[in-house]
């Protein structure tokens, strides 16, 4: 049918995550796995997968250990590039330090002991972690078969022929890390090994390759790269070679695609320190019709004062001398949005100017906007959208184009979720979410991660729709709204939810029966600070404040309390209560006697 008929579908999947075993199942809308040196596509099928996300806790690349003996009780500290990583007491005999934090690249740790007498020995280790590869005995793989999607965001059902996928990596050792791939359909094989290699302190080399068949015809592919971190500056090197047709499931459904000849890419970058960082790419590709595309691109960036930052960029086509520059200004204004103002020029010298100021979205709802205009040697481009945030849904509107050609647009997304017998519409849920509860109790702000999300409702419930999956997050109440009689235990709780699920956090909250009573003598003089009062029925004793005042707890509909004064002597009062109280009541002055 036409493209403009109103609605459109793109993805139905059913998932099902394994947290036991890291497996997750589809089926449905999915995409094939793949490695850097083969292509996902899309397909309707099933698929299983290894899933290392369920276990944020695990690290699958391999890190370094530091290993050493100590012959006397010793502390031990971990320099990790000069930053003080961890402290730890040492018995005599051997240690091993394993609690490494989040590194990547090249780097060097000093490990220093220190003996009771504070003689110190420093050992200086040189590492490189990369998470490209996986720690000895991780296998990482997933097996997909169905059949290919055809006009994704075009038709609604579009399906084609029958293939099925494959991908495999396992760590043979925390320095080899060896890759494998599949491909079959009914005109096409393809199968593949690689491998990433540690090559000690000096980066990663990687290199695969493949064979295919595709309607009778056979091809190869080789890929060979180097990548190497430090934090001074890094380089990246990729070359993918093809020839005699190779093929892939890419290419099978679609008669007018076919895969490049050659792609070779270099990209280098530097730190430069209180300058800014500076980054180079070379890009060559030539297409399966001979043609060749060969790019270079240069850009700078540097922070400014208070977080503002300056970014320029240059790239050309090689073989046309003329360059294509781009400057652009940010300057965030804290909570009330950011500017961003930026001036282009085309390898063709048309120029052009832009202004930017948007707004995020406050994370416990409200407005945000985006604005922007452009103007130079083109007619003027104008763009304005606003972003309404409630507890429920998500509204989007927007306009843009220029006065010739102007496209409006408008959004709506949320979701339905259906527990503790209420149904709550929230904001659209893509990982997990939590739905927290006050017993009952309204307006109390609730907090996820330190930020404010919203208040309870008239049922005592605020759903939390974006929640990180596997990850133990912080929920939080504010107990400040409850009424003074209403007292809450727990005012803080860590919950990790499993993805695509929901979890319900119950904060109990207790009334107590409470009374602030002011207590006078015959002559209705109040009683002497300090005075020891004991409730009769519960057994509670605390003591006379100032002006005669006694705060007291768990109470009954009646009341009995003797109150012992510094003399050795004592009185007796007595009051009734209304169990239904709002707030603390403020009784007396009451005559003990």
């Amino acid at each position: 049918g036409p493209l403009n008929n109103g609605s459109r579908r793109y993805d139905t999947t059913w998932r099902y995550s394994d947290d036991e075993r890291l497996l997750t199942y589809e089926a449905g809308d999915l995409v094939s796995g793949a490695l850097p040196w083969s292509n996902a596509v899309r397909l309707g099928g099933v698929q299983l997968s290894r899933d290392f996300a369920v276990r944020p806790d695990l690290v699958t690349y391999p890190l370094p250990q530091f290993a050493g003996e100590a012959a006397v009780p010793s502390s031990v500290d971990l320099f990790i590039n000069g930053y003080k990583s961890s402290s730890a007491d040492l018995q005599p005999g051997p240690y091993t330090l394993t609690n490494i934090p989040f590194i990547n690249g090249a780097g060097e740790a000093v490990v220093v002991t220190t003996d009771a007498l504070g003689r110190q020995v420093s050992t200086t280790v040189p590492f490189y972690v990369t998470s490209s590869l996986l720690q000895q005995g991780l296998s990482d793989f997933s097996v997909a078969a169905g059949t290919l999607r055809r006009d994704y965001t075009l038709k609604d059902f579009s399906y084609g022929p029958g293939v099925t996928s494959g991908s495999l990596r396992y760590g043979l050792s925390d320095n080899l890390t060896l890759e494998g791939h599949a491909e079959a359909a009914e005109s096409l094989t393809l199968g593949g090994f690689g491998g990433n290699l540690r090559l000690g302190n000096f980066g990663v080399l990687n290199s695969a390759i493949s064979q295919s068949r595709f309607d009778g015809q056979g091809g190869q592919q080789i890929s060979l790269g180097y990548q190497y971190s430090s934090q001074r500056y890094s380089l990246s090197y990729q070359r993918m070679q093809r020839r005699d047709g190779y093929a892939d499931l890419t290419v099978v459904d679609s008669p007018y695609a076919s895969l490049s000849q050659r792609s070779e890419q270099l990209t280098l970058s530097l730190n430069l320190e209180r300058y800014g960082s500076l980054g180079a790419g070379y890009f060559d590709v030539r297409a399966a019709d001979d043609s060749r595309t060969r790019l270079l691109n240069l850009t700078w960036s540097k922070p400014l004062w208070r977080s503002s930052s300056f970014y320029l960029s240059a790239n050309r086509e090689i073989g046309d001398s003329n360059w294509a520059v781009q400057a652009q200004l940010v300057i965030p204004f804290d909570l009330h949005g950011s500017l961003s103002l930026s001036s282009e020029r085309s390898k063709d010298g048309q120029n052009r100017q832009r202004v930017n100021y948007s707004r995020a979205v406050p994370s416990e709802g409200g407005l945000g906007f985006n604005l922007g205009y452009a103007q130079g040697d083109a007619p003027d481009y104008r763009q304005a959208d606003l972003t309404w945030r409630l507890q429920s849904v998500q509204l989007q509107a927007g306009v843009y184009g220029s006065s010739e050609a102007e496209t409006r647009w408008a959004d709506a997304s949320g979701s339905l979720v259906w527990m503790d017998r209420q149904v709550f519409a929230a904001n659209r849920i893509d990982d997990a979410f939590v739905v927290v509860s006050t017993d009952g109790y309204r307006d109390i702000p609730v907090r996820y991660e330190n930020q404010l999300v919203g208040r309870t409702d008239k049922n005592g419930h605020l759903l939390v729709p974006w929640s990180s999956a596997y990850y133990r997050g912080k929920y939080e109440i504010d107990p400040l709204n409850l009424p003074a009689n209403v007292q809450s235990p727990l005012v803080e709780q860590r919950v990790a939810v499993r993805r695509g699920s929901g979890y319900l956090v119950e904060f109990p909250l207790t009334r107590i029966l409470a009374a602030s009573v002011v207590l006078v003598d015959a002559r209705h003089h109040e009683l002497p600070l300090g005075s020891l009062v004991t409730h009769e029925q519960s057994g509670a004793q605390t003591v006379v404040g100032w002006d005669g005042l006694v705060y007291l707890e768990n109470l009954a509909p009646n009341n009995n309390l003797r109150v012992s004064l510094a003399d050795g002597s004592s009185c007796q009062v007595s009051f009734a209560l209304e169990p239904e109280q709002e707030q603390v009541p403020l009784i007396g002055p009451l005559v003990c006697q």
